[in-house]
């Protein structure tokens, strides 16, 4: 059963992540285009938005309030306040606020919020332009009846996995979101090197990609884990073994660490 086909969902800001959704949502028949309402401070990329998707824009933040069920706060996280504080008293108990600010916690946006009960935060990676993204999304403690509505609407999407708290959010940022900037830049490792033997930029740069790619499909299509995948490709004292030894002694596991964190407290920073 579509727990959302009757409802209507509204986005308040029409940025790229907010474009990404409602494309993902209409591409794969979750929602039809009547069921989706936007507001945005740009009145012209609004009107560009809802001539690409053929979806219904309002004038104003607190019309997508009063038209809809479900409403995605969309805006840049700097803005969200100036956007939503005003009209706070619109949004009620009947009300699902998602919220898609990157670095505000559940509890500020319940400060802002307080008549909300359903309210939930959202994190996406980059890949959900093509479908394949990471998201993540986790639920203030009162919220009721939310976590299904929210794989349906997401599913489409890319992976949904629940965070019990703004914590483990924190963590699918810095791994996905994140994490798909730190594979780019592992990847320009991989073509740069490529590089000196001789090879062309575009041939070095396909070398790097198939080579994530093929990793990642393999990975996922198999029914073995990573690490026994691992030891099927570097056998003792061969070629593989030999540059994972090196990895190994330079201590690679520890530096990605640090960088995780170093990220995950620059998201800690962004949240108060």
């Amino acid at each position: 059963m579509n727990l959302i086909r009757d409802k209507k969902i509204g986005f308040i800001g029409t940025g790229n992540l907010a474009q990404a959704i409602i494309s993902g949502l209409l591409e794969s028949d979750t929602v039809r285009k009547d069921q989706i309402f936007a507001s945005n401070r740009s009145e012209k990329r609004l009107d560009r938005v809802a001539e690409k998707f053929g979806i219904r824009n309002f004038a104003t933040n607190e019309e997508v309030v009063d038209s809809c069920e479900i409403i995605f706060i969309a805006t840049k996280p700097q803005d969200l306040f100036d956007a939503v504080e005003p009209i706070a008293p619109s949004f009620d108990e009947s009300k699902t606020v998602i919220s898609l600010a990157a670095g505000i916690r559940l509890e500020t946006l319940q400060k802002t919020l307080p008549n909300v009960r359903n309210l939930v935060r959202v994190m996406a990676n980059i890949p959900i332009r093509i479908g394949k993204s990471v998201i993540g999304f986790c639920t203030a403690e009162e919220a009721v009846l939310v976590d299904d509505k929210i794989r349906t609407l997401l599913s489409p999407l890319g992976y949904v996995v629940k965070a019990k708290d703004d914590e483990m959010l924190s963590a699918i940022t810095v791994s996905a979101a994140s994490g798909t900037g730190f594979i780019f830049e592992l990847m320009t490792y991989w073509a740069d090197w490529i590089k000196d033997y001789g090879f062309s930029d575009e041939e070095a740069y396909h070398i790097a990609l198939e080579t994530f790619l093929g990793a990642a499909m393999l990975a996922k299509e198999s029914k073995t884990k990573i690490l026994d995948l691992l030891d099927q490709v570097a056998s003792k004292k061969g070629v593989t073994h030999a540059g994972l030894d090196s990895m190994r002694e330079l201590d690679i596991e520890r530096a990605l660490r640090i960088s995780f964190e170093k990220a995950l407290l620059r998201d800690k920073e962004l949240g108060r």
